[in-house]
């Protein structure tokens, strides 16, 4: 009962060796009101009492089995969700994947730092509940013991097992709420206003307007129902900015630079600048787009991070 298994691959099949059921403190009082029902029954010789007894008893006895396969079968996969920083909590997605044609209700999800949340699964379907785990620093974040229980149907028993994914959510370091400005950056964003778009590198998508060229639609992206996007590209000369490890001061100390180089990166993405990203011993290529700057943000996260 109190054994870790340590972290464990997706899925998680919830058997019979790791599901555990206990009555709840409804179920307790119930019993003894079974034992007062059957104890007036026997001191008064009336049948209507025993029938009712017993067929009360039978009905507990029955939600025992209707408890313990509510959980039973059902496959856990945990992933993370969303973006999040140093300080804030960190999501993950629980899916619980019900392989069998009989439906699962008010299946819990719960994590010692969260409150716990409730989802169905359908015959053949899934369910799925967001758990925040809180991120006090950056790198890598495992969720932990996670806890899939229910009280289905009566609310006499609670059956549950415990989970420990091996999933991680990166944390990205906090921004610096006012960062100094960069003056690659600033340059980069001059140069761009006045500028014409290049053929050089991808900066990202924008959304299709009257008079751009047709090869430059991203296809793919309508074909997927985004509506009609157009391509951005820089020229490389003067439209690319560089986040160098150098370019902050050792006073901030090694949080303190990173986190003025998350900001920079931050609002490089928000002005549509390409970059590129040095830090000792790690080179990001510059680019544009949500992928660089997930890629950015996660080398941030790592640096001096065992692997």
């Amino acid at each position: 009962m109190f054994q870790r298994r340590g972290r464990e691959r997706a899925p998680v099949r919830l058997g019979q060796r790791r599901i555990f059921l206990l009555p709840t403190r409804h179920g307790l009082l119930f019993a003894i009101v079974l034992l007062v029902m059957l104890g007036g029954s026997i001191n008064y010789m009336l049948s209507l009492g025993f029938v009712l007894t017993f067929l009360l008893g039978s009905m507990a006895i029955v939600s025992i089995v209707h408890t313990f396969r509510n959980l039973a079968g059902l496959e856990v996969t945990v992933t993370s969700a969303g973006r999040s920083f140093a300080g804030e909590a960190a999501c993950f997605a629980v899916t619980l994947a019900n392989p069998a044609r009989l439906a699962r209700h008010a299946v819990g999800v719960v994590h010692p730092s969260d409150a716990a949340r409730a989802t169905d699964c359908p015959a053949f379907g899934s369910g799925q509940c967001t758990l925040r785990v809180p991120a006090p620093a950056r790198g890598r974040l495992y969720p932990g013991r996670i806890t899939i229980f229910t009280r289905y149907p009566l609310g006499l028993f609670y059956a549950w097992s415990c989970v420990e994914p091996d999933c991680a959510a990166i944390v990205y370091p906090r921004p610096e709420p006012v960062a100094a400005a960069h003056a690659g950056m600033a340059a980069s964003a001059g140069q761009r206003i006045g500028s014409q778009d290049g053929p050089d590198d991808f900066a990202g998508l924008r959304r299709w307007a009257p008079g751009d060229a047709p090869q430059r639609i991203a296809w793919k992206a309508a074909a997927r129902g985004q509506g009609l996007l157009t391509k951005q590209f820089v020229s490389e000369a003067g439209a690319i900015a560089w986040f160098d490890w150098n370019d902050t001061p050792a006073s901030l100390g090694e949080e303190g630079r990173l986190s003025r180089l998350a900001r920079w990166v931050l609002d490089a993405h928000a002005a549509g600048i390409a970059f590129g990203l040095r830090l000792p011993g790690r080179l990001l290529p510059p680019a544009g787009g949500e992928a660089q700057l997930e890629a950015a943000l996660e080398a941030l996260a790592l640096h001096g991070l065992p692997s």
